[in-house]
């Protein structure tokens, strides 16, 4: 079962799962009759006839709005709600059942640690206390979920998901083929991030190691620094050098685009230590390695990468 599971990343999971001949059911607040998944409605806050489900199954939480949004009282409390009561309406269904999940696993990010500068930050690391947007909704997000009935409980604090279709990927290719590729601010911040089909093989891999529970990074081993991100996309879509963007018009562009200037400007240096102890291997583990494989000439035909019907976290 996915929660909130018609989104882009929701719909390469169903996809991925359904190809392996697992059962996917996608919890929807509105039905969409392209996709070809079973589909529960539910309202996101109540528990319904969609319980049942839950019986036995692993559930993948995705719910949640997108954050890519100006860092209003409102908006961040929109972004809280929309994690939070969906959590608690899945907490309070599988308490009813007489076979609780046997696995949940619930989304989380790695913004739930701020803005950590220049530290290695592993799932040891802990939370931080801002800023509102990012720790102030992560934190009440996975408290939400620390007392389920279930099996196991896995909390996948994810990386920036690199996948054509995604607002992040999207957004980068557009503004550096825009000429707008140069470093943002210093240039110094962190991202982590992970290549879409390392994202897929590390939910089944956690999924097939009972010992695996608690906190998780799915993130490549190897963060980049913004300045060396920008090259790399700059080398890889062929453009030529651009400049650099000052704090000062981060701030403007955000507020004309209706975005989060911190999306930008903070970063964190995460690794996937627990992944890599239990031996996962990556197969995009560089950012220049997975930019070459979305960006290829075949990269939207090849099986695996097709959105068509079965194709929402």
């Amino acid at each position: 079962m996915i929660a909130g599971g018609n989104g882009s990343l929701g719909r390469r999971v169903a996809a991925d799962l359904t190809q392996r001949n697992h059962d996917v059911v996608i919890l929807t607040r509105s039905r969409r009759p392209r996709i070809a998944h079973h589909q529960a409605a539910w309202d996101g806050r109540t528990v319904g006839s969609w319980a049942t489900e839950l019986e036995g199954a692993v559930l993948l939480n995705l719910a949640g709005e997108l954050v890519d949004r100006r860092p209003t009282r409102r908006n961040i409390e929109s972004l809280r709600r929309s994690r939070v009561e969906p959590t608690r309406a899945l907490a309070h269904a599988a308490a009813a059942l007489n076979t609780p999940p046997a696995l949940w696993l619930q989304m989380s990010t790695l913004a739930i640690y701020g803005d950590a500068g220049q530290d290695i930050v592993d799932e040891q690391h802990p939370p931080a206390d801002g800023p509102p947007q990012m720790a102030g909704v992560a934190r009440p997000w996975e408290d939400a979920a620390q007392r389920v009935d279930a099996e196991r409980l896995v909390v996948l604090r994810a990386g920036i998901v690199l996948d054509h279709g995604t607002p992040a990927f999207d957004r980068l290719t557009r503004l550096t083929r825009l000429g707008l590729g140069g470093r943002i601010g210093s240039g110094d911040q962190w991202t982590s991030w992970i290549h879409v089909d390392d994202f897929l093989r590390a939910l089944r891999f956690v999924c097939d190691r009972q010992a695996l529970d608690g906190v998780i990074h799915l993130t490549a081993p190897n963060p980049i620094q913004n300045r060396d991100m920008m090259a790399a996309l700059r080398s890889a879509l062929r453009r030529p050098w651009s400049p650099p963007t000052p704090k000062p018009l981060v701030h403007l562009g955000a507020r004309l685009m209706g975005s989060d200037p911190a999306l930008a400007l903070t970063g964190r240096r995460c690794v996937p230590r627990r992944l890599l102890d239990a031996g996962f291997e990556f197969e995009h583990p560089t950012f220049d390695d997975a930019l070459a494989d979305l960006l290829a000439p075949t990269a939207g035909a090849r099986p695996g990468r097709t959105l068509t019907v079965q194709t929402r976290p």
